[in-house]
Formats: C-alpha cells, sequence, structure tokens
C-alpha cells in the first residue's frame, strides 16, 4: 500500500503512473487517454467536481503536465484552471458570525464607503470599493469579519500567486521561486509541477540501443525519509531494476560542496548557501543587492553531475528528490550540462510502480560513498554543520597558521522563506553578525521539499538515521 499524505498526491500519483507505463510500451498518452482516465475516474464512482466528464477533463490536463506540460511556459508550476474554481473569491467576507449589532462600528472605520448595511443589520461589504486593508476586521466586537486567502496564496510565501482574471489562480513568473508550496497545499490538486518522467524513461529505454550508455541515479539523502513500507537499500535495488545502471548518493556531491563553501567562506568572510535554489531564487528575486554573497559553487547536485560527466562524458545523469525547484535549476545554463533530468519522489515512486517491481521483497543493495555531514544536508542545519567540520579538517590539513585555522564560523540557519525574509533583511542592511547564512525555502528543510511522499517529525529522524549508517564521519576524502 502506498501512502500519501493526502488524496490529491494519490491521484497525482496514479495519473504518472499510467503515462509511465504507456510510456514504456511506446504508446501516447493521448490517444490511449480513455484508458488512462477509466482507472483514475471510474464510470459509477462518486467524484469531487460536479460531474464525471468534467473529472475527466480535469485528467486530461494532468496528463498533459505529466507530459512535460506547456512548453512555452517557463514556470515550472502550471495551473489547471478548471480545477481551480472551488475557492471563494478572496479577501475580506463577513461570516455569519455578524449579529447586525447597532454600533456599526466596521461601517464607521471603512472610510471608502464599502460597507453597508441590510434591514436585519447584517454588514455586507462591496468589493468594488474595498481595498482590503482590514480596518473593519479590527474593530468587529464579534470577529465577524474574515479575512480569506486561498490556500495556494498562503503557501505561497514568495508572493508570486494572485487570481487571475478569470477566477483562477495565477502564477507571476517574475516572482516564483519554483519551491512547491502552492502543489502541496492546493486541496483541490489544482496548481501541478511539470513532470519530466517520459523523458526519464526515454533516457532509459534509448541507453539499451547499441551503442548504449549508462544512465545515473543520483539520490538526495532526504529519500532515506520517504519508503515507509521499504528499506533505503530495497529502493536502491528498485532503481537497478526500473533501467539505471548506478545509482549513486548526492551527499557525495553535498560533502564536495562542503568543502567548497568552507574555502569560499574563508576567502570572502561572507556568505549565503547556494544548495536551494528555491532559497537562491528567492534572493535574485527580492534582494539583488545580496546576489554576490551567494555561494558561487554548484549545488550537491550539479556537483555531483559533474563529476560523473567528467569521469564519462557520454553518461545521462537523473536527479532524485524532493524539490520541484530542481526542475528549475536543471534548465540554468551552469546545470544544465551536468543534469539530464531531474524527478521527485512522487515521480520515482510512480516509475518503480509502473513496471509492477515489488520492492519490499528485494533484496538491499548497500549504498556507502558520502559522510555523516553529507547526508544530513536533507535537513536544516546540515549545510551550516557541514561547512564548520570542513573548515575544522582544512585547519587539521594546512596547520595551525593557516586561514581556515584562524576562522571561526558564525552560522545561522533559516528554514521557510519567512525565516529567510527576516534574516536577508538584516543582511542587505548590514546589521546582521552571522557570517554564514544556510538558507532554505522548505521549513524542516529539503524533508520539506513539495515532492515528497510524506511530511512529518518523524522523516528528521529518519535522515539522522540514515546519516549514522554512513562509515565515513569525514568530509575531506583521502
Amino acid at each position: 500500500m502506498r501512502i500519501f499524505d493526502t488524496k490529491v498526491q494519490e491521484i497525482k500519483y496514479k495519473v504518472l503512473c499510467e503515462v509511465s507505463k504507456q510510456t514504456w510500451e511506446g504508446q501516447d498518452s493521448f490517444a490511449v487517454f480513455n484508458d488512462i482516465a477509466s482507472v483514475i475516474v471510474g464510470k459509477d464512482e462518486p467524484t469531487i467536481g460536479c460531474c464525471i466528464y468534467k473529472e475527466r477533463a480535469i485528467v486530461a490536463e494532468r496528463i498533459r503536465i505529466a507530459l512535460g506540460g506547456k512548453k512555452e511556459d517557463p514556470n515550472i508550476v502550471e495551473v489547471i484552471d478548471i480545477a481551480c474554481d472551488e475557492c471563494p473569491e478572496a479577501g475580506h467576507v463577513v461570516t455569519d458570525l455578524c449579529r447586525g449589532c447597532l454600533a456599526h462600528r466596521c461601517k464607521d472605520a471603512c472610510k471608502l464607503g464599502a460597507i453597508t448595511h441590510d434591514h436585519k443589520q447584517k454588514a455586507k461589504i462591496d468589493k468594488s470599493k474595498c481595498v482590503e486593508c482590514g480596518k473593519c476586521a479590527a474593530v468587529c466586537p464579534y470577529n465577524a469579519i474574515n479575512n480569506f486567502i486561498r490556500p495556494c496564496e498562503r503557501a505561497c510565501k514568495a508572493k508570486a500567486i494572485h487570481m487571475g482574471e478569470t477566477g483562477a489562480a495565477a502564477i507571476d513568473s517574475d516572482k516564483c521561486t519554483s519551491c512547491g508550496s502552492c502543489v502541496y497545499k492546493c486541496p483541490f490538486g489544482a496548481a501541478v509541477d511539470k513532470s519530466f518522467i517520459v523523458d526519464a524513461i526515454n533516457i532509459i529505454k534509448e541507453s539499451r540501443k547499441n551503442p548504449g550508455f549508462e544512465v545515473y541515479a543520483i539520490m538526495a539523502p532526504a529519500i532515506a525519509s520517504q519508503f515507509k513500507y521499504a528499506s533505503f537499500g530495497q529502493i536502491i535495488t528498485a532503481m537497478k531494476k526500473v533501467g539505471f545502471d548506478v545509482v549513486m548518493e548526492t551527499a557525495l556531491g553535498a560533502d564536495m560542496v562542503a568543502v567548497q563553501e568552507a574555502e569560499e567562506v574563508i576567502e570572502k568572510g561572507f556568505l549565503t548557501t547556494s544548495c536551494c535554489p528555491a532559497f537562491v531564487k528567492y534572493i535574485e528575486n527580492n534582494y539583488p543587492e545580496l546576489v554576490d554573497k551567494v555561494s558561487q559553487n554548484l549545488s550537491p547536485m550539479a556537483q555531483l553531475g559533474k563529476y560523473i560527466k567528467e569521469k564519462d562524458p557520454t553518461a545521462k545523469v537523473i536527479f532524485v528528490g524532493p524539490c520541484t525547484a530542481k526542475k528549475a535549476e536543471m534548465k540554468k545554463e551552469t546545470v544544465s550540462p551536468y543534469i539530464d533530468c531531474v524527478l521527485t519522489f512522487e515521480e520515482i515512486q510512480a516509475l518503480i510502480d509502473s513496471m509492477n517491481i515489488n520492492i519490499e521483497n528485494l533484496e538491499e543493495t548497500v549504498l556507502d560513498e558520502a559522510s555523516n555531514f553529507g547526508r544530513q544536508f536533507a535537513l536544516s542545519g546540515g549545510v551550516a554543520n557541514a561547512v564548520k567540520e570542513a573548515i575544522a579538517e582544512l585547519a587539521e590539513q594546512q596547520g595551525p597558521e593557516s586561514e581556515a585555522a584562524k576562522f571561526e564560523l558564525n552560522p545561522i540557519l533559516c528554514d521557510g522563506i519567512d525565516k529567510c525574509k527576516t534574516v536577508l533583511m538584516q543582511a542587505s542592511k548590514g546589521v546582521l553578525k552571522n557570517n554564514l547564512i544556510e538558507g532554505m525555502a522548505c521549513s524542516g528543510g529539503c524533508i520539506g521539499g513539495a515532492g515528497c511522499l510524506t511530511h512529518g517529525e518523524k522523516n528528521k529522524d529518519a535522515i539522522l538515521k540514515y546519516s549514522e549508517k554512513a562509515t565515513s564521519n569525514r568530509i575531506i576524502k583521502d
């Protein structure tokens, strides 16, 4: 039984699974749309929409996004308009708690004449005049006026989502960080991240031709917290059965980055980490004066991809992780030469199941390439701890008179855009006392990513146990 946080994730998984099956068989998913739709929406099953036909129209949109979505749309996240029509109008609304009092403090507080009262003295808000200042809500003695915010808007701390002309959510490309918070929080599954699962399958199929090439799967350390019904070693075995020739830990790339960022912060004196692409994008969008403070090193994903391709230029590298923003990162000029495709944990689950692989019955494959520090990159605080350890190891190598030995790291951690915003504001004004900002867009770090199967406190414990199993407790390899 597959475990997901929500029914929305389950439906998304079913679509990805069916699209994968058709792709393995060489079928066009739209050509066999009825076959897929009948699996997702049965004829006699109740639906969450108004009718079965609307549900199948939504399935068609989900298939389109599973096939890569609109090529002309730069966003990684797309909104399915016909699925995004269940939320009431956002903004201040008068609820049933209104008692029709005589004081009319709400009306007096509104200087724009947006509030009127009916014959029962119940308040009404004229949206054509209201500017959402909230003064009426502040003075209501019954707390009867509520500021309703759509779940996707509330989830988007970058303020990239607004109501479009049709009433459906719209995404501002100039503000979006591709973090995927709206994808996870939308209760109707209207916000969906583009999938490259078909690209991954085609890469694997192409590799089997003669002459072939090796396909690498590089696994983000957060994966150790995801598959509750199977061990980490069984997941690795399943990946090889899917068709990946080599499976590696992205935590090895994290070890490499930790050393590079240690050297960089020693040289520059102040640095923000660059491991989280959504955090970096948020800086670029909102704090351009801090862009030169962002680490110039590649992320662990890109660094490991570079390492692999330098050894084998013909190799194809597919990253598997919790992060929708990695899909945007792989398109950057500095990253695209090293990463050929990105899949989330949701997508790798569907990919494995599309081949009817029974993970629970597989033998374990041992993977032990990275340090315990590299594996903890999945958690808030993991990058800073690794950089601190790397500085200590550099000082040990270079001697007591080295710059590394003299440098005192003073990091500050921020997970979630709200926390990042506070710290970045201080840094932009020159009042931050710390010399390293570890920034992660998702709460808790990568284990809070939108592409995770599950979220929760137990995921942190799973990563800590996974890191403890690492043979190496040193970042710099001999």
